[in-house]
């Protein structure tokens, strides 16, 4: 007769799989959220104000920003209407695609940083303040600032 171990029982296999295999956003619902989320930033609108142009919480916005959540083909016509752009829009700059695969063309480290923080938070802040700023030597100005600043690092 075997003995009852005293405290905490082994996972079972399946238990202990699914503990180990958490699942990830599928990378292009991870680009398309990024994409919706860009474009609404880029128009000033909040996530709440989103939500309730589409029908949905900002949680749901959040999601859906994320990845986490996949966002279906009509509610993706909806959110083309709503933030004004044509659906292709939230594919663009989608990587691993066809032109990807083809080593003449392929974006190279430095573009991708660049394409990442346009899509941030502060890129769309300090874009939309630079186009204000409309003396050209102001401008020039500005981006000797930014280089000199990224230097002493």
């Amino acid at each position: 007769m075997m003995k009852k171990s005293a405290g905490k029982r082994a996972a079972t296999p399946r238990k202990a799989a699914a503990k180990s295999s958490v699942k990830k956003p599928n990378p292009i619902d991870t680009h398309v959220g990024s994409r919706v989320r860009l474009r609404r930033m880029v128009l000033g609108m909040s996530q709440e104000k989103l939500g309730n142009l589409l029908g949905l919480t900002f949680q749901q916005v959040q999601k859906y920003e994320k990845g986490t959540n996949r966002i279906g083909a009509s509610r993706l016509f909806k959110l083309s209407e709503v933030l004004d752009v044509p659906v292709g829009f939230f594919y663009d700059e989608l990587p691993g695609g066809a032109a990807d695969s083809t080593t003449g063309f392929a974006e190279s480290k430095t573009e991708t940083s660049i394409v990442e923080f346009m899509n941030s938070r502060e890129g769309v802040e300090l874009n939309r303040a630079f186009v204000k700023v409309t003396d050209p030597k102001v401008r020039r100005n500005i981006i000797d600032l930014v280089r000199s600043l990224s230097q002493k690092d």
